[in-house]
């Protein structure tokens, strides 16, 4: 089997342990030494841990995409962690050194969502008692990330399309325009394009935001990067709460890979959190993680939300069996190509991706 890893050193027989151990300890050191300068070459990217390829594939996209200006739409379920995504095209972009503003479309009333985008005047509404800026212009020459783009209200809509089109804003109670200079980068969990068609929201404002399209996986699609993250949030908060804990039992370990993760890497955050506040060892067993994980699904996902989530997964399946091949993964699903290919773009699934990790597979086998 071809190795493409460095070099370090040999030992002749019978070696010294001693030795061994030594040799050991310089690799670790060089291996360290490599990893932070790999790290500190690509910033935008540290906090997004992954040893996913798909995730991987998503990052060059990342950077590619950072290099422009033009919108760009990131979809995923909830938990996923589209804002590290958004945060990350901001930081690799030309606005890094610029501010990088954040507003959730759901949390907001939609009384108050115009204030808060586009600010007001002093006597615009009850209690305006002094001019206000909004998010755009806090944002100037930086990001502006729109979570939950879909829960924006159709009149608002509206006005974020106006500002998109004309790169300016009228702040509530004002007969003033401002100009703006805003990158947008909005995401969802839901499907804009059923929004469309329900009559939800605004076609003409989802193509001004889908210049360019992302999709995140689930943490279900990216089952090897468990490990890593459980392992970063333990360190993370083992210090938080000063406890001295070393790692996971393995009986642990194997009931996080198996977990379904319905709230992905948030719900494994706080079964994470919640394992470490109650370990009383250095080592987390299984039962304190199996409490933690069913206290977490206090509610079932939707019904179309689980149909969903299967057949994304069942086509995943059938793409990495077939190596990418669409022919034979539609005879397996005994559905036509025609039909089978409408089933990968709803979603957004690319089966190319699946024929480059086959390829990838070769070189070292």
């Amino acid at each position: 089997m071809p190795y493409s890893g460095a070099f370090f050193g040999y030992l002749t027989k019978p070696y010294d342990p001693k030795t061994l151990l030594d040799q050991v300890d310089q690799a670790l050191r060089l291996s360290c030494t490599n990893s932070i300068s790999d790290q500190t070459e690509a910033s935008w990217r540290k906090t997004i841990i992954t040893q996913s390829a798909e995730v991987e594939d998503l990052l060059t996209k990342v950077e590619l995409v950072a290099d422009g200006d033009a919108s760009v739409l990131l979809n995923g379920e909830s938990g996923v962690g589209k804002e590290l995504f958004a945060r990350a095209i901001h930081q690799a972009s030309k606005r890094a050194n610029q501010p990088f503003v954040t507003i959730n479309c759901a949390a907001i009333p939609e009384q108050l969502l115009e204030s808060e985008l586009f600010g007001h005047v002093k006597g615009a509404f009850t209690g305006a008692i002094r001019d206000n800026k909004g998010l755009f212009q806090l944002a100037e020459g930086g990001t502006l990330f729109l979570d939950e783009i879909g829960d924006m209200p159709l009149l608002l809509q509206v006005k974020l399309l106006h500002a998109l089109q004309e790169r300016v804003i009228r702040p509530v109670g004002s007969m003033q325009t401002i100009p703006v200079n805003v990158r947008i980068i909005s995401a969802t969990h839901r499907d804009l394009k059923e929004g469309i068609a329900e009559g939800v929201f605004r076609e003409d404002l989802y193509y001004r935001l889908y210049v360019v399209g992302l999709t995140i996986p689930s943490l279900a699609q990216r089952r090897e990067d468990i490990p890593l993250l459980a392992n970063h949030f333990l360190r993370l908060f083992a210090n938080k709460y000063e406890k001295n804990i070393n790692g996971f039992a393995p009986e642990a370990i194997n009931f996080l890979l198996s977990a379904s993760w319905p709230g992905n890497i948030r719900q494994l955050m706080n079964v994470i959190e919640q394992s470490v506040v109650l370990c009383a060892v250095q080592i987390i067993p299984y039962d304190l993680v199996y409490d933690a994980m069913h206290k977490e699904e206090t509610q079932l996902i939707s019904f179309e939300e689980a149909r969903k989530q299967f057949e994304r997964d069942y086509l995943v399946r059938l793409l990495k069996i077939t190596s990418g091949n669409v022919t034979q993964a539609a005879k397996l699903a005994k559905r036509n190509r025609t039909e089978f290919y409408k089933l990968l773009q709803r979603h957004q699934l690319d089966f190319t991706l699946y024929k480059q990790q086959e390829k990838l597979k070769g070189a070292y086998s």
